[in-house]
């Protein structure tokens, strides 16, 4: 392709974009297609000779986007938002364009300073001490596996890494029953083995119990067991729990253990100093993530992984060979060092791009306007005789479920799931099915960069008459 051919097709390409997100709203939320669909439209085999990008791109618009669930949609309220907005987009053009590896300081000089400065602003966005120093990672799941990498080194004098765990001692990590799914999958990467993350009991709000985590610890002690970590969640997926993370840290300190906390979705909102107080003792953590990609309308993927020791992160993962070895090294950050990937994107541009078009200023308001509409939905869904919330609502995800007065309890389960399913069936919303207090919920996540509060309204008008015709 020319430069002149690329120009052309960029051109019709951005066109298509800017008309996308002026009318994602006019599409169904979900895919409207069955399994294998999709493939059913793709030849067996690779083309042996080159195709006009016409052609490519005619195939995308009449097979691949009918097979896209729309997260841009400003009625998506499943899972968690995977966000985007317009600047973020364009810096990750550049970013596609420039295809810089930002491993060394040297292979991007402007990709590790923009890091490092961009980090610091989300540093004290977020109200954190400036002991902490923040790397970018490409999702929490990865950041999460890079404290706990760090605590497993770090107990065991930095010995695992070379000799293996065989014959050390059994570690283990401890997290509420409301942790993510990650975190298992982290303790069985980290080699610590499944069977050695402890679920700690969770009081009516859904949060950590800190009494029954210093029981736990003071068992496993006895027990011949080596206490290594400890997993706190800011914003529990399932029903948006806050661990008293205050607690937890005396605990952790009194323990010497590493505290992670887990903010995936609900960092973003330490950047209003008014919801600050539902992360209190988040500053006494050794390990902070969130991920600007749900809340801060920067393109997956993108997570702020904060640490407040340094050398021990670089220690867990710096490995030394001659074509890694700079004349600038030990003069500048090299973030191959800071995390298990060698090959870094250069993430840092959107994110600069974000904060810069938007300001803190604009983050915040949407941020707020997203909470205000969240609260809004719940107080509806408090004021209706057959709804109930099934959580508390502190922030923008709100747990719900349909209870029709007489209906019968042990079919309530069925009942939910059938609503959940026809609402999604619809196209126009979508929200993804939870459990609370082992009964089928409905979750309600805002957070979508188009939302705004008309959407919520007209996503609770819906989801009351479709419950109703059940």
């Amino acid at each position: 392709m020319t430069p002149e051919e690329f120009r052309r097709h960029a051109h019709g390409f951005v066109d298509w974009m800017a008309d996308y997100l002026a009318s994602v709203g006019d599409l169904p939320v979900k895919a409207q297609v069955r399994p294998g669909e999709i493939a059913a439209r793709l030849p067996l085999q690779a083309p042996q000779a080159g195709e006009q990008m016409a052609t490519i791109f005619d195939d995308f618009r009449h097979i691949v986007m009918p097979g896209i669930t729309h997260w841009q949609h400003p009625s998506f309220f499943a899972y968690f938002p995977a966000n985007s907005s317009p600047p973020s987009v364009l810096a990750e053009m550049l970013m596609a364009t420039l295809g810089v590896n930002g491993m060394l300081w040297q292979t991007s000089p402007a990709a590790t300073e923009l890091e490092t400065r961009v980090m610091e602003w989300i540093r004290d966005m977020l109200g954190l001490p400036p002991t902490f120093s923040g790397v970018i990672q490409d999702t929490a799941s990865t950041a999460t596996l890079c404290a706990l990498l760090t605590a497993r080194e770090r107990a065991t004098g930095w010995r695992s890494n070379q000799e293996g765990l065989q014959g050390m001692s059994r570690f283990r990590v401890y997290a509420s029953e409301e942790t993510h799914s990650s975190i298992e999958k982290d303790v069985r990467i980290a080699g610590l083995g499944a069977a050695n993350l402890r679920k700690i009991a969770v009081d009516e709000a859904n949060a950590m119990r800190p009494q029954a985590l210093a029981e736990a610890i003071e068992a496993d002690r006895r027990a011949g067991h080596q206490p290594l970590a400890i997993i706190a969640t800011s914003g529990s997926t399932a029903n948006g729990a806050f661990d008293p993370l205050d607690a937890i840290a005396d605990i952790s300190a009194g323990n010497g253990l590493w505290l992670h906390v887990d903010a995936a979705w609900a960092g973003s909102a330490m950047i209003l100093p008014e919801q600050r107080h539902l992360m209190r003792g988040a500053e006494r953590a050794d390990s902070f993530v969130f991920n600007p990609h749900k809340w801060l309308l920067t393109n997956f993927d993108c997570t702020a992984y904060l640490v407040r020791d340094v050398d021990a992160l670089v220690r867990t993962f710096d490995i030394m060979r001659v074509y890694f070895d700079t004349k600038e090294r030990g003069q500048a950050i090299d973030y191959r060092d800071w995390g298990i990937q060698l090959g870094r994107r250069f993430r840092a541009l959107k994110l600069w791009f974000v904060i810069r078009s938007y300001g803190v200023a604009g983050l915040q308001a949407l941020v707020r306007q997203h909470i205000a509409a969240a609260q809004a939905f719940a107080q509806a869904v408090r004021t209706e005789e057959d709804f109930e919330l099934m959580a508390p609502a502190p922030l923008a995800l709100v747990v719900f479920r349909y209870r029709p007065a007489g209906h019968p309890a042990n079919d309530l389960d069925r009942l939910n799931s059938e609503l959940a399913q026809r609402l999604n069936d619809g196209g126009q919303l979508y929200l993804t099915p939870g459990k609370a207090r082992g009964a089928v919920t409905l979750r309600l996540s805002v957070g979508q960069s188009g939302t705004r509060s008309e959407h919520v309204e007209r996503a609770w008008q819906l989801i009351r008459d479709t419950a109703r015709t059940l």
